[in-house]
């Protein structure tokens, strides 16, 4: 899969360990709108996906992610890959560890039907709920989304950045 770009804090030249945590995530467009993760909580929109477990394929992960997050049934014969994005800093949990994650983004279609969604407490507490919308409305959430957790800071422009990309993809 291609690399679209890399995001690196370079604030980890101390660190001798790595915690590796890939994850697969969903582009989702339906007409002119785009179904995302929203966080009534912080106000920010993110692709549904998450991490892949070991032993778990790209998109067997992509599959199950979506349906937990969103309650969106993945067609898996509709999964194309768009590419990934590399994100290195130091752990915010585990000392002399680089926090490593690289994302694997698909675009995918999804059956009619919306299921129940299963959410871990994190993603309970930041009050995540699907939401169809118009792309620049996302970029715009995600420009102007602020947060004293630098780990869900970078989170959120990376996912700002991979929006813009599609839009310039599909324009």
């Amino acid at each position: 899969m291609k690399r679209l770009f890399e995001i690196d804090l370079h604030d980890h030249e101390d660190c001798h360990k790595v915690f590796r945590r890939p994850s697969a995530r969903g582009i989702i467009i339906k007409g002119n709108k785009i179904a995302l993760v929203y966080s009534k909580k912080e106000k920010y929109y993110k692709f549904p996906g998450g991490g892949i477990k070991e032993n778990e394929d790209m998109k067997t992960a992509l599959i199950r992610e979506v349906k937990e997050e969103v309650g969106l049934v993945v067609i898996p014969e509709s999964v194309r890959e768009f590419g990934s994005v590399m994100r290195r800093q130091k752990s915010n949990y585990t000392p002399d560890t680089i926090f490593e994650q690289e994302n694997y983004y698909f675009f995918c279609d999804t059956e009619s039907r919306i299921e129940e969604q299963e959410l871990d407490d994190y993603e309970k507490e930041a009050e995540f709920t699907l939401r169809s919308v118009d792309i620049d409305e996302a970029i715009k959430a995600n420009r102007d989304y602020h947060s004293d957790d630098l780990f869900d800071e970078i989170m959120i422009k990376r996912e700002m950045k991979v929006l813009q990309l599609i839009k310039d993809a599909l324009i």
